[in-house]
């Protein structure tokens, strides 16, 4: 398995449950998948360098994880079309 780490950029007008529940979404997707998460960073509210979709600020959340290289196209994918989700970044380590 590779080690990979995932920025995400949730809205920050989501409530703290709502952000929550989609952080352990993915989470869940990883394990399900054979994977395993190492850690996870809540950076909290910041400001955005540029607005993104009328937004200035949005909540990071840093998720260092293991997986197969074959399952990151669809966590791309599911986290792409998911409503709360303003940005994603995906890296291997």
């Amino acid at each position: 398995m590779t080690k990979y780490e995932m920025l995400l950029v949730l809205d920050a007008v989501l409530a703290d449950d709502a952000k929550e529940s989609l952080v352990k979404k993915f989470e869940d997707m990883i394990t399900e998948n054979g994977g395993a998460v190492e850690k996870i960073d809540r950076w909290g509210v910041r400001k955005l360098q540029y607005p993104i979709n009328y937004k200035s600020e949005g909540y990071y959340v840093l998720v260092t994880f293991q997986a197969e290289k074959a399952f990151i196209a669809e966590l791309e994918r599911v986290i792409g079309i998911t409503d709360g989700v303003i940005r994603r970044l995906i890296t291997k380590m």
